[in-house]
């Protein structure tokens, strides 16, 4: 690599370059982030933001020795950068490149590989105590987090423990860009809004107002204690009320500035909070002016026009499509979502009913117990989260929603294999952390139709709380079913040799499976359970007519649809033996989604060629095989 950035190769060649030479440093890594993003996708938008930032945390503070964590991962490209891997960004996010986020496998300089927001002050609050109880004197621990990711409960949980201790070797950055995926909301959102503005007193309060429309009872209380107003304008009051030392407001693109802040900050000698205000997209105009969410994620795209290449239909458009034509059908239907409207979908929902949509930034727990008290008001709420984020949020599933059988449908999107994002962002543990809950039902669509279908049905319980779960990307082919068996759909029909129960999106790859065992004269019926809990009865008849029973889900094998089956038929005492294929128990690498499921063998040909071996081994003659012992 050619350039300044091509020079660094870690942090003491940063240290070495003169402040004449960091303006063309910065404009280097930008130039890098957007041709990385403009072909392979990423988070584009938080690291155009962080840029000087990063030049200046790593002038300060001696990484590895000075931990520095990153909330969320997803804003580290250009630490990335300066701790020498720089290179790799043409293959960024891509099978056997560098991670999205931080990878303690790629660098010594990552510590976490967080993607789940809100963890880096809790990290950085054990590894303080740590390094205080053990004497490493002059270590720090430094946690870059976002004014989005301080809307979680985690983060005030650790912001209390931080203050707690007068000499902790801790530093705290705030990169308040205003934003997580979309604006920050929230009374949080609200007080960090005030302080990045200088207004008179009246000017202030309609500013707030202005900012915090959905929360009158905070606008009231500004009015009613006109004396306390100064400390809205006062900046550091929110932070040293916990008793933690504040710098800032700082303006996070003036390096310098940020510099100088961050080493005051270092020598203090005890928990600080410095407070960088960012803006997301810096640099780049089609990020800066992209309304939505300021490229915070987009897929490969045009350079020059940020055009993004188009991605067909995916699950998400069905989903969002059909809830705001339940919306029009009920006006009981709310819809919550924790911090991601468009992500999710459901700004569509938004945009037909403003007054219908509750955003409680990254706060997962508290969506889920806010959709309690929303259905004991009579309402039936609608909570979107991608899967891989529901697992912070499942004791609220399970004490405060499924315990008072309440009529809450949360829908999972991104549910299985994810691929680009890596080992966290795969939703592969829903299907076996919620077959545990008491009364509560999940439904998996195996194509579009199925997916409108379902999401109706599921809003319809009234009884206890309902899960309808789809995966990321293109909406699969509709398969339409050429029989019922109770309320599952039979997708083929075989004489009794091999059960398939596919689930979901899977049934693509079963049906492609049972074609080719058919060549090979081995007849299967594939089956389409739609809801996976509680299994249909049926299931047991079906089973019992067949000599081996197969079961095919987009999840992790222990605990998911393959166990319920087995469960089920053996506490019928149907005597099939059940051969489970699903992703294996274990944190996936980074890849295409097509891709890892070709690698752990859940594809039609794997599954055909597994499938038959295991019907070889039960069709064996009893003289060939090995003699017990």
């Amino acid at each position: 690599m050619d350039g300044l950035l091509g020079s660094v190769k870690g942090p003491d060649d940063v240290k070495r370059l003169g402040a004449e030479e960091l303006p063309r440093l910065a404009a280097e890594i930008r130039e890098l982030l957007v041709d990385s993003c403009a072909r392979n996708g990423g988070h584009l938008g938080p690291n155009l933001g962080v840029v000087e930032l990063t030049i200046a945390l790593h002038r300060v503070f001696d990484s590895p020795r000075d931990a520095i964590f990153w909330d969320t991962g997803h804003q580290s490209y250009v630490h990335k950068m300066l701790t020498g891997r720089a290179d790799g960004f043409d293959r960024l996010k891509q099978e056997g490149g560098l991670s999205g986020y931080p990878s303690q496998a790629e660098s010594e300089h990552d510590f976490v590989e967080n993607s789940h927001a809100s963890t880096a002050l809790s990290y950085a609050d054990g590894l303080a105590k740590a390094l205080k109880l053990r004497g490493e004197r002059g270590r720090k621990a430094v946690a870059v987090i976002g004014d989005g990711a301080l809307t979680g409960g985690m983060a005030w949980e650790a912001l209390n423990n931080i203050a707690g201790i007068k000499d902790l070797p801790c530093v705290i950055v705030v990169n308040d860009n205003g934003r997580s995926y979309s604006p920050t909301i929230g009374g949080l959102a609200s007080h960090l809004s005030s302080l990045r503005v200088t207004r008179g007193y009246e000017e202030v309060l309609e500013f707030v107002k202005d900012k915090i429309g959905g929360v009158p009872v905070l606008y009231d209380a500004l009015h009613g204690f006109k004396k306390g107003v100064k400390d809205v304008l006062a900046p550091q009051v929110m932070f040293e009320d916990l008793g933690l030392k504040y710098i800032g407001p700082i303006d996070g693109h003036d390096e310098p500035a940020v510099e100088a802040a961050l080493r005051k900050a270092r020598d203090f000698g005890g928990p600080v909070i410095v407070h960088v205000v960012t803006q997301k997209g810096r640099g780049y105009s089609p990020a800066e002016n992209h309304d939505e969410d300021q490229f915070h994620s987009p897929g490969a795209f045009d350079r020059a026009t940020g055009a993004e290449k188009p991605k067909g239909r995916i699950w998400t458009n069905v989903f969002s499509e059909e809830l705001v034509e339940l919306g029009a059908r009920r006006d009981d239907i709310v819809a919550i979502t924790a911090a991601m409207l468009h992500p999710t979908g459901l700004n569509r929902f938004a945009e037909a009913y403003p007054d219908r949509i509750y955003d409680v930034g990254i706060a997962e727990q508290h969506a889920l117990t806010s959709a309690a008290g929303l259905a004991m008001g009579g309402l039936h709420p609608v909570v979107a989260v991608y899967a891989t984020f529901l697992n912070r949020a499942f004791d609220q599933l399970l004490m405060d929603v499924a315990l008072h059988r309440l009529p809450v449908t949360v829908v999972l999107d991104r549910a299985g294999v994810t691929g680009d994002d890596g080992a966290s962002h795969n939703g592969m543990w829903d299907l076996s952390i919620l077959q545990v809950v008491p009364g509560l039902a999940i439904a998996v669509p195996r194509d579009g139709e199925r997916l409108a279908e379902l999401l109706n049905e599921a809003v319809a319980i009234e009884d206890g709380p309902s899960v309808l779960r789809f995966p990321k990307g293109p909406v699969a082919e509709s398969i339409e079913a050429v029989g019922k068996l109770g309320q599952m759909d039979v997708l083929r029909s075989g004489d009794p040799d091999v059960l398939i129960v596919a689930v979901g999106p899977m049934a693509q790859a079963a049906m492609e499976a049972a074609v080719l065992l058919d060549a090979q004269g081995i007849s299967a019926t594939v089956v389409d359970p739609r809801w996976v809990k509680p299994l249909d009865e049926a299931l047991v008849r079906a089973a019992a007519a067949h000599k081996l029973v197969v079961v095919v889900e987009d999840n992790g094998r222990v605990g998911g649809v393959g166990d319920a089956v087995a469960r089920l038929l053996r506490d019928a005492d149907v005597d099939v033996p059940v051969r489970t294929f699903g992703i294996p128990q274990e944190f996936l690498d980074h890849a295409k989604r097509a891709k890892i499921l070709g690698a752990i063998g859940l594809t039609g040909q794997d599954l055909a060629r597994d499938i038959t071996e295991a019907v070889a081994k039960r069709s064996a003659p009893l003289e060939s095989q090995p003699a017990r012992r």
